[in-house]
């Protein structure tokens, strides 16, 4: 198989950076992103398979208050935690434009907004239904923890909080795992479907703190992520996507968690 080309794969205008700054740029980028989140998250998991009792046993808690009982300097390090998350976003908007590129040429920007919306909303309404059905089997089986979406204190700013995560969570991981990291895979010579294996095995590792299940059934939502985006050249639908399965699972969680028997609590 060839390497990609075309809008996946770019080329630089004139003389550009060898394939050795390429490939040392990319590692940087992991290392200050979702490459340090999938050795966390590594560790995090031996953690949990070497402690007494099963997985389902455990709580793996995401959005968890910062500040306990202070709920302005709470609210603070949630923007600041937020802002920060997004600065690799940022620096790869820097790599690309250096190219004279830019973040346009993986699809993320706003020319086509409402393909990208309806686009982005049927993906979530498949993968949503799919992914909490696959959730409840693993966690049943003790191959998963029981993921806590949100652990927020009850005031004014709980829900803009969690919709401005999932957005976070949303641009952080299609930018660079999907439009960035398939582009250098591309330029650094990555047959396709070595790119794809890497990217879904990416997004897989750094959810490993879940467990199997969530290893597994984010790693297949990574494969169907690179095929949509080799088919559309975007990934504006995919970040829509994403925002809206996180925007269901932690409001979701935040409003239904002990009023319904099926949804799972600590």
């Amino acid at each position: 198989m060839q390497a990609e080309s075309g809008p996946l794969a770019g080329s630089f205008r004139g003389e550009g950076p060898s394939r050795r700054i390429l490939r040392d740029e990319t590692l940087l980028v992991l290392a200050l992103s979702l490459g340090a989140s999938g050795v966390s998250a590594l560790i995090s998991f031996v953690g949990s398979v070497t402690r007494p009792g099963g997985l389902k046993d455990q709580a793996a808690t995401m959005n968890a208050s910062a500040a306990p009982g202070r709920p302005w300097l709470d609210l603070a390090w949630q923007l600041f935690g937020i802002t920060t998350a997004l600065v690799p976003v940022a620096l790869v908007a820097h790599f690309l434009i250096r190219e004279g590129a830019g973040l346009r040429t993986i699809g993320f920007d706003r020319s086509r907004p409402w393909p990208d919306l309806g686009r982005g909303a049927a993906i979530a309404a498949v993968i949503g239904s799919t992914g909490i059905a696959f959730y409840l089997a693993a966690r049943g089986l003790g191959f998963n923890l029981t993921v806590v979406p949100e652990d927020l204190p009850d005031v004014w700013w709980k829900y803009p909080v969690l919709v401005l995560s999932a957005v976070q969570n949303a641009v952080l991981e299609e930018v660079i795992v999907v439009g960035y990291l398939l582009r250098r895979f591309g330029q650094l010579g990555w047959t396709p479907m070595a790119a794809l294996v890497g990217s879904s095995v990416l997004r897989g590792s750094y959810h490993l703190y879940q467990g199997i299940g969530g290893f597994i059934g984010n790693m297949a939502m990574g494969v169907v992520f690179v095929l949509l985006y080799r088919r559309w050249g975007r990934v504006g639908p995919l970040v829509v996507a994403h925002s809206l399965l996180d925007i269901g699972a932690f409001v979701g969680y935040a409003l239904l968690a002990g009023k319904v028997g099926w949804l799972p609590t600590p």
